[in-house]
Order: structure tokens, then C-alpha cells, then sequence
């Protein structure tokens, strides 16, 4: 398996529940500073960045000195809320914005993305938003489930459509793109027979909302497999990050006021870390590494193996039809063309 040679871990062992625990109780991402990295001049977008994960890495952001962000945001009260706290001993230079984003809703996603062609630089594009589903619910417009309609389809449409905006409008080559992922993308039981996005526009026959957020992680994973092999890294760099269990975020927020939810409540701050911790890797794969980084994922700073099914011939077999299917589902919004334009 030549392909993990490069990591300390093979990506099974990167898998077990030790390694998890391990990562969750002793992984110390190093902090990185304007002496390793100066993001004066560019420009960044992070979406879900009212609060939780994505309002700390915003925070991260400027204080390695970046000049502008976007905080994408679903609920715009909420967005200028988290500008304010953001601006608060910035220096003057230093620009702030919230913009409506609802990653529910196709025509708030591409609306966003022309909305981006404005900007005069773009840099740094951070998808963070997510969804973590307690009862399964369907997308009205769409019909899939939501939980993948926001963590996967709605996510990868954004992704491609800002990708000419970050061909054009960077400050210096490469512009960096990453995809939030989680640990869990590595434990699910995922072994399709058929069609894949299909399957997610019906009921599932029973229901592990556990399972079924591994899952859409894994879907990011897989397009970002084959995505990378379509976008020249010089151009655009774009890899994946695990900030791993962090308490604070509001992931869990469907189980707020319930049983269920008090206990996840529990474990998440007995075994979960700070959201400045968490928040950390995701900066490090925003600003740190090389050429190397393409297509990577990074964990607690250091670039670790994907699920292992990727490394696999039914993995990439899978990673393969996954994107002709998303192309095809995605057509509407010729995402095809955007990805042809950043080759061009």
C-alpha cells in the first residue's frame, strides 16, 4: 500500500478506538503564529462561523493578522452578532462581514458564490457548516435526507462553485480550500450495491444518527479523492481536516432540552476537546504545508490517512462512481464547468 507510506499510522490502525481516544486526550496541535504564517492581504470565507468551531477559527484567522473574512451564516442576526465579537481590539484594517448563506437551499448557495466574485481577493475558503441529524428528516426541494443534503451535496456544490472565484482572485497562488471531516468517516459500515446518492432520499430501514454523520464525512472524502485529481494543486490546494470531538460547537444542538441530548451533553465535555483546540488543525490545513497537502487529511497539524476504503480498489471504485453520480445530481449548476475553467 504505497500510498501510506507516508504516514506514521496505517490508515486501519488510525481507525481504532484506541488511536481515537489517544487523539482525543493527548493530541496537542501546535499553535501557529505571525512568524510562521502572515495572512496580511488575503481574504477568507468560513461558513458556520456564528459560533462553535467555526467562530474560533475565524478568531485564528485574524489573529494571524488576515485582512478580510466572510462569516457565512444561516441566521444573519446571529452572523453580526459573532462580527461584533470578532472586532472587538482589531486593528482598522481589518474587515469584517457577515453574508447570508443557507447551505439548505441551492439558490442561497449559488446566489453566495456570485456574490464572492466581488470580492477582490479570495485566498482561504474554510466549508464548516454541518449538520448532525438526532431524527431523520428529508430536504423538501431535494428530497435527501438533510443531513446529506447539507454535510455533502449542498457542501461540494459550494465547493465547486467558488473554485473559479479562487483560481482568479488570490493574492499569491495557490488559494487553499478545506473540508471539514471527522474521525467517524473511518467507523461506518459503508458498502453500497447500487446507486449511491439514491439511497439517501429514502428512509433508512433503521435509523443511527451516529452512522449516518460518519457517513456524510465519508462522502466528503470520497469527492475530495477524486476532486483533486481534476484541480491542479498550484492553482487551488484543497485537503480535509479533523478538528476532532470538541465540546462547544452546537453540532448536537437537535438534542437540545431532551434525554438523549443531556447525555451526548455528557460525553461530549468528559471526552471532548476545547473549540480553540479543535479549531487549531483546521488552521494549520488552511495555512500550513506545501504541494503536499493536496487531496490530504490533516489531524492535530500532521497529515494522516483517510478512511482506509479509500486506499482500497472497491474504495476508489466507490470514490469514482460517487463522482459521476454527483456530477450528474450537481448538473444544474454546471459544476462540471467550473472545475473544467480552473484547468484552463
Amino acid at each position: 500500500m504505497s500510498e501510506t507510506l507516508q504516514f506514521k499510522l496505517t490508515p486501519e490502525k488510525e481507525a481504532t478506538i484506541f488511536q481515537y481516544f489517544h487523539r482525543q486526550f493527548f493530541g496537542k496541535t501546535p499553535t501557529l503564529t505571525k512568524k510562521d504564517v502572515n495572512l496580511n492581504g488575503k481574504t477568507a470565507i468560513v461558513t458556520g462561523s456564528n459560533t462553535g468551531i467555526g467562530l474560533e477559527v475565524a478568531r485564528q484567522l485574524l489573529d494571524l493578522g488576515l485582512s478580510k473574512i466572510v462569516l457565512a451564516v444561516r441566521d444573519i442576526v446571529k452572523g453580526e452578532s459573532a462580527r461584533k465579537d470578532l472586532s472587538t481590539g482589531r486593528a482598522e484594517t481589518q474587515e469584517i462581514e457577515a453574508w447570508s448563506l443557507d447551505m439548505g437551499s441551492y439558490s442561497s448557495i449559488i446566489a453566495f458564490s456570485d456574490r464572492a466574485k466581488t470580492l477582490e481577493h479570495l485566498d482561504i475558503v474554510i466549508l464548516n457548516a454541518g449538520l448532525y441529524k438526532v431524527t431523520e428528516s428529508f430536504s423538501p426541494s431535494t428530497g435527501f435526507e438533510e443531513a446529506v443534503q447539507v454535510n455533502y451535496v449542498s457542501t461540494v456544490l459550494l465547493l465547486t462553485l467558488l473554485l473559479p472565484t479562487l483560481k482568479n482572485k488570490p493574492q499569491t497562488h495557490p488559494a487553499r480550500v478545506v473540508l471539514v471531516s471527522s474521525d467517524t468517516a473511518a467507523w461506518v459500515q459503508f458498502n453500497p450495491t447500487g446507486p449511491i446518492l439514491a439511497t439517501f432520499k429514502q428512509r433508512a430501514k433503521q435509523w443511527d444518527m451516529q452512522e449516518r454523520y460518519g457517513t456524510t464525512k465519508l462522502l466528503g472524502q470520497m469527492f475530495l479523492t477524486e476532486l483533486v485529481k481534476n484541480v491542479p494543486s498550484p492553482i487551488v490546494t484543497i485537503n480535509a481536516a479533523n478538528p476532532g470531538l470538541c465540546y462547544g460547537t452546537g453540532l448536537s444542538r437537535e438534542g437540545y432540552g431532551t434525554f438523549l441530548g443531556f447525555i451526548v451533553g455528557i460525553v461530549m465535555r468528559l471526552i471532548g476537546k476545547p473549540v480553540t483546540l479543535g479549531a487549531r488543525t483546521i488552521i494549520h490545513a488552511a495555512c500550513n504545508f506545501g504541494p503536499e497537502v493536496h487531496g490530504q487529511y490533516v489531524e492535530d497539524g500532521e497529515i494522516r490517512p483517510k478512511a482506509a476504503m479509500l486506499y482500497r480498489p472497491e474504495g476508489k471504485e466507490l470514490a469514482e462512481q460517487l463522482w459521476e453520480e454527483t456530477m450528474a445530481e450537481l448538473s444544474f449548476a454546471n459544476v462540471e464547468g467550473c472545475i473544467k475553467e480552473v484547468n484552463e
